[in-house]
C-alpha cells in the first residue's frame, strides 16, 4: 500500500488532495481537525520541537514502511511581520519554510526508492506573474526570520506582510531545487516538485489576515476563477497536488509544476529561485536555524 505523508490536509487544497488518498496509508500532521482514514499526529509549525516529535511518531507509526509520498503542504498568510514562532523567526517564514526544510530533512531516511516529494510553492515568488503580492527581494534566511534586521524592509505592515508570504512561497522553491539536487535524490530515484496551485479562493489561506480581506476579498475571489488565467478551483488545485504526489511524471530536468487552468504546466521559476548560490545559502542557514 502507498505510503503519504502530508501537511496542511484537513482544510483547503490539502484536504482536497487527501481525499483523492482513499487506497493509500495516509499519515496527517495537524493541530487540529480530521482527515476521513488518516491516521493522525500531532503537528504545530510553529515550533521545531514540534515538528522533531512529528518526525519522531512518523516513524515509529511507520514500523519499518517506508514513504512513499512526502507533502509538505500547510502555509498562511499574516497581515504584518509582528508574529514569532516559539523560536522566535518571524511566523510566516517559519511555519512556511523553516518546519517544512526541518521536516524534509528529518524524514529523507525514511523515504522509499522512487518517492515523491511534493512543496506547495506560489506563483507569487515570480515577479514576472504580476501577482498583486508584492515579489520578494532575496530569500536571505537571516533578515526572513528577522525582518528588522533588513535594510530595505516595507514601512507598510500589510505589504511586509505580504512579502514574507512570496518571500516564504521562494524559499519552498528553492529547497525543492536543493533537495532535487541531493545525491541521495539521484540514487533513489525520488521525484520533487514545487507546486504553485495558482490563486485558489475557498483556502483557509488568508484565515490570518484582516477582516475585509477575509470577509469581503476572498468570499468574491470564486466568481473570478473562470475569467482569470492564474486562478483555479479548489477541487482543480487538489486534483493537481494528489496527481503530483502519486501518478504525473514531470518533463525531465522540472521542478516546478503551475496549475493553470486546471492543467499541470512546467515553467521556469524566477531568476531568483534559479540562483544556484542563493539557494546553497538559504541551506545551509536554514539548516542552522533548525540545529542541523
Amino acid at each position: 500500500m502507498t505510503v503519504i505523508v502530508m501537511t496542511g490536509a484537513t482544510a483547503g487544497i490539502g484536504a482536497a488532495a487527501a481525499a483523492r488518498f482513499s487506497d493509500a496509508r495516509l499519515i496527517v500532521g495537524a493541530r487540529d481537525g480530521r482527515v476521513p482514514g488518516a491516521a493522525m499526529l500531532p503537528l504545530d509549525l510553529a515550533s521545531l520541537a514540534s515538528v522533531r516529535g512529528f518526525a519522531d511518531a512518523v516513524v515509529a507509526t511507520l514500523d519499518g514502511a517506508r514513504i512513499d509520498a512526502l507533502v509538505l503542504n500547510a502555509g498562511g498568510q499574516r497581515p504584518d511581520v509582528a508574529a514569532r514562532s516559539a523560536d522566535g523567526h518571524e511566523l510566516t517564514f517559519a511555519v512556511n519554510h523553516l518546519a517544512h526544510y526541518l521536516l524534509a530533512r528529518l524524514l529523507l531516511p525514511q523515504l522509499a526508492p522512487g518517492a515523491r516529494i511534493v512543496i506547495t510553492s506560489s506563483g507569487t515568488h515570480d515577479p514576472a506573474e504580476g501577482t498583486p503580492v508584492p515579489a520578494p527581494r532575496h530569500a536571505d534566511a537571516g533578515m526572513l526570520a528577522d525582518p528588522g534586521s533588513d535594510p530595505r524592509r516595507d514601512g507598510s505592515a500589510t505589504t511586509a506582510g505580504m512579502r514574507a508570504y512570496s518571500a516564504s512561497k521562494l524559499c519552498n522553491l528553492m529547497t525543492a531545487r536543493s533537495l532535487a539536487a541531493l545525491p541521495e535524490a539521484a540514487a533513489n530515484g525520488w521525484i520533487v516538485t514545487a507546486y504553485d496551485p495558482g490563486l485558489t479562493p475557498g483556502t483557509g489561506l488568508v484565515r490570518n489576515q484582516m477582516w475585509p480581506v477575509r470577509a469581503l476579498v476572498w468570499p468574491l475571489l470564486p466568481l473570478l476563477v473562470p475569467f482569470r488565467h492564474g486562478m483555479n478551483s479548489l477541487a482543480a488545485a487538489g486534483a493537481g497536488l494528489a496527481a503530483l504526489a502519486t501518478t504525473t511524471v514531470p518533463p525531465a530536468g522540472r521542478v516546478y509544476a503551475s496549475l493553470r487552468k486546471g492543467v499541470l504546466t512546467w515553467p521556469e521559476p524566477s531568476v531568483l529561485a534559479r540562483d544556484d548560490a542563493a539557494a546553497a545559502k538559504l541551506w545551509a542557514d536554514s539548516a542552522g536555524m533548525v540545529g542541523l
